[in-house]
């Protein structure tokens, strides 16, 4: 089902409204690790595939000489800059037999590992990372990590937890190496957090790195160790989103944005087993020199700059959990998914097909998603949001339910409730075989959404219907399991159920019903028992739920904070749909050779596979629920059409 707009009314067709917003983007590249073996000394013998080793024993040599005539070569602008960290020596430095082009991939950056040798310095054995930077772009980054520490050491022992710690540099003349400029910053380890998700025990590799026991798990409100791999995979992933967030919130508090926020910038320390938020070398101010902190431009700057982090934020949550993102491939298909203006919220019908097989059971990711009522697909779809300021923000993520362990208490929001309440039904409705019980459940929990619908008027409902619409369920009737021999078998496409018992090949063809609908003001009503019973049929909506009956089912502890009425009403508000004439037609891809016969076959089965509110669209009476993921509509008969938003037939996401 597709709606669009047609002036002030709706309009059911085929087609999609086709809407896009432009996105942030982050870059993510793969580093290219080199060794080579030998003394410093013996550097220049050394070429490995563009980098030439040998520029370390040059700038070793012009560092020496520096030493000796000239006190510094650096102007003293630069110098003033730079004066809060040390300024080191070639000499100062034992090379190791490690190098790698760039952690981040770029030509202009070469990394080496080094142990610092000088006696009288406070890192003497300390290893260390040496990054040279050769480009004048690359050195200004290597300038300006150095420059954005003024502004984070206020705080040591958050800068010491949460940020990798540049130690100083290493300049060398101009004459001689071009204004050479290397970086001397911490080391913990030769992996980045990407390399760690790489490997194929990265689950027990990174539980021995942080050293996990059951002080350590209380962090995140965990009270035990082990357990199945699902369970320790969100526990891994729970302890390292919330040292990313806190390291980008430090940031954040103190008017930077980091801008390059990705796996290969993040890094795991063993020693205080805290993640580090890689070099600030394109950290930007929130605030430009001379502005107003409080003007609506700086306020404007300040919320994109947070945006953009928090969407990288929710790139690293979304390869952390589903590691088939690592993938280029499926990592495309999910970022165009963004980037055509899709809805984050139905991401989880665009995973479950890509990566899941239309099934979540086996794929450890997406049942972390789905667990505690789908909370990882909530927060990721915060984290992702299309508008920029509707992301969340790092002290909100950190109280989200999907980080909070059981042993903390978290109050969920009215918005996280409904969330919930939707994520279950949908659920359901994907196990395909409805017992009784599974019926009762789903019609109470669409009540308790219609209880709480968040846009229960039309203006509301004019922006967030346009889109695609596919069929979840109805509280009507169901064919079940038979044993009927149809006159024509007919196969309704764009179900969740891949694994057909018998032979499902044949012709192709759609079937077409469109009708332009009215959207006003109304109200469901709610009526007495006996009142039910004895009028339903005066009242334009045909008939509505027992008051009595739902008031017992929503009177039990669980669902009494929810409901937001002191007293049961006797109605609620709704938008009342008024149908226009209907137009109906069906199409097969081959010519049935004027069979009218196996045509009329065809159409009847049809009829009694789906609803009749789907056929016959003056059927349906109101709309009682709509967000951004889920749409209800109730038919003259009183029966619930739950809808989820999809983006089927669109093969640039697939």
């Amino acid at each position: 089902m597709a709606l669009w707009s047609t002036g002030p009314n709706r309009t059911l067709d085929a087609n999609s409204l086709a809407y896009s917003t432009r996105n942030l983007s982050t870059r993510l590249v793969v580093p290219v690790p080199l060794r080579f073996i030998g003394k410093f000394s013996n550097l220049s013998r050394r070429r490995h595939e563009g980098v030439c080793c040998s520029s370390l024993t040059k700038a070793a040599s012009a560092s020496s000489m520096e030493s000796q005539d000239a006190p510094s070569a650096l102007s003293a602008s630069v110098e003033e800059e730079l004066d809060h960290v040390m300024r080191f020596k070639m000499s100062d430095f034992k090379i190791l037999d490690r190098i790698s082009v760039g952690l981040g991939g770029r030509a202009d950056e070469v990394v080496f590992e080094a142990i610092v040798m000088d006696v009288g310095s406070p890192l003497y054995n300390t290893r260390v990372v040496l990054l040279q930077l050769s480009s004048v772009q690359a050195q200004r980054r290597g300038k300006r990590a150095i420059e954005v520490l003024k502004k984070l050491v206020r705080r040591k022992l958050m800068y010491h937890s949460y940020s990798l710690q540049v130690h100083g540099y290493i300049s060398l003349p101009a004459s001689e190496h071009r204004g050479s400029f290397i970086l001397v910053h911490g080391y913990h380890g030769s992996f980045s957090l990407r390399h760690w998700l790489q490997q194929s025990d990265w689950l027990p590799t990174l539980e021995a790195t942080l050293a996990l026991d059951e002080e350590s798990v209380r962090k995140v409100g965990e009270d035990t160790t082990g357990g199945p791999a699902v369970s320790r995979q969100l526990r891994i992933i729970r302890l390292l989103m919330r040292d990313l967030l806190i390291g980008v919130n430090y940031l954040h508090s103190h008017g930077l944005a980091h801008t390059e926020l990705r796996l290969e910038n993040l890094h795991i320390s063993p020693v205080d087993r805290h993640i580090k938020v890689g070099i600030l070398g394109n950290a930007a101010d929130f605030y430009e020199d001379g502005s107003d902190a409080g003007s609506m431009d700086s306020m404007d700057r300040r919320q994109m700059m947070i945006a953009f982090d928090m969407r990288c934020v929710g790139f690293i949550m979304a390869k952390m959990v589903l590691r088939e993102l690592m993938d280029p491939l499926i990592f495309a298909k999910f970022k165009a998914f963004l980037t055509k203006g899709y809805d984050p919220s139905c991401l989880r019908e665009l995973m479950l097909e890509i990566v899941g097989g239309n099934s979540s059971s086996g794929n450890a990711g997406l049942q972390i998603l789905d667990r505690n009522w789908g909370a990882g697909w909530h927060l990721l779809s915060l984290l992702l949001a299309n508008n920029p300021s509707k992301r969340i923000s790092c002290l909100d993520a950190l109280r989200h339910p999907f980080l909070c362990g059981p042993r903390w208490r978290v109050v969920p929001s009215m918005e996280i409730i409904r969330w919930g309440l939707g994520s279950t039904a949908m659920r359901i409705t994907e196990e395909y075989i409805y017992r009784q019980p599974q019926r009762n459940r789903l019609a109470h929990f669409i009540e308790l959404m219609e209880m709480l619908n968040p846009h229960p008027k039309p203006k509301n409902w004019l922006e967030l219907l346009p889109g695609k619409w596919r069929l979840l369920y109805c509280t009507g009737r169901h064919i079940g399991l038979t044993l009927r021999q149809p006159p024509a078998r007919v196969l309704i496409r764009d179900v969740h159920l891949t694994d057909w018992p018998h032979d499902k090949s044949g012709k192709n063809g759609s079937l077409e019903v469109k009708s332009l609908f009215g959207l006003k003001a109304g109200r469901r009503l709610y009526l007495k028992q006996e009142e039910q019973e004895k009028s339903a049929e005066k009242f334009s909506f045909g008939p509505s739920s027992s008051e009595t009956d739902l008031a017992q089912k929503l009177s039990g502890k669980k669902w009494r904070k929810v409901i937001p009425f002191k007293e049961f009403p006797s109605s609620l508000p709704a938008a009342k749909l008024v149908a226009g004439d209907i137009d109906v037609s069906m199409t097969l891809d081959d010519p049935l050779n004027q069979d009218v016969g196996t045509a009329r076959n065809v159409l009847q089965e049809v009829r009694m596979q789906i609803p009749p509110e789907m056929f016959d669209l003056s059927k349906l009476v109101c709309g009682t629920y709509v967000d951004s993921r889920l749409l209800v509509l109730r038919g003259v008969n009183g029966s619930a059409l739950v809808f989820t938003r999809t983006f089927v037939n669109d093969s640039s996401c697939r």
